[in-house]
């Protein structure tokens, strides 16, 4: 693969991830946009937090999309050998693409979110056994604590362990990418952290009223 169509693809990955879906979403059917409010992130957690489930949920299905379409653009190519190392390295720049134009959208000004939901995708779409267990982690944590930041941390915190002991992922690239994704998370919500500590972390509503 040329080095111009591997930068073309890795410029379309951080312009889907760019995608402003909680921004777009708030603003256009709620008049609110979620950075203004909250932890000031334009994330799946703090639409929840500022708007309720009815508008988060389509930011989190949203957000997923995004990476999953990222990881997958490099279907189009013939160059890699579909599961290869190559390809499997190559999907990660392409997720990380992702998750970066998430954090730091060119399209409101780069500010966005953490970028947790993209990540969910690309995994889905690279190794989607280990995923969907952390998946059912942030499910059980979250309905037991309804703090979305600490089910999300507990699930990455998770995501390591499963892929090197449980999978037993043999592909460097993989387990190295498993680690910093575990560590990434804790440094992405240290607020978070700080928050639950004090107790002053909001919880989730699994039924809130209508935004006013």
């Amino acid at each position: 693969m040329s080095l111009i169509i591997k930068s073309l693809l890795i410029l379309v990955a951080y312009l889907l991830g760019s995608i402003p879906s909680s921004v777009w979403i708030g603003t256009r059917f709620y008049g609110v946009d979620v950075r203004e409010h909250g932890s000031g992130n334009a994330g799946f957690t703090n639409t929840v937090r500022v708007l309720g489930w009815k508008a988060g949920l389509p930011v989190f299905l949203m957000d997923i999309l995004k990476g999953y379409m990222a990881v997958s653009i490099l279907r189009l190519t013939n160059v890699y050998i579909q599961g290869s190392t190559d390809y499997i390295n190559f999907q990660l720049i392409l997720g990380a693409a992702a998750v970066l134009g998430h954090i730091f959208p060119v399209y409101v000004g780069f500010k966005g979110g953490k970028g947790v939901a993209t990540l969910l995708g690309l995994l889905l779409a690279i190794q989607p056994q280990p995923t969907l267990t952390c998946l059912g982690i942030f499910v059980v944590v979250f309905l037991t604590t309804r703090y979305v930041s600490l089910s999300s941390m507990i699930a990455g915190f998770s995501y390591p362990i499963l892929t090197i002991f449980v999978f037993k992922t043999t592909i460097s690239s993989l387990i190295i990418f498993s680690l910093i994704v575990s560590i990434l998370l804790l440094m992405t919500h240290q607020k978070n952290i700080e928050r639950l500590l004090k107790k002053e972390e909001s919880r989730a509503k699994i039924i809130r009223r209508k935004h006013r």
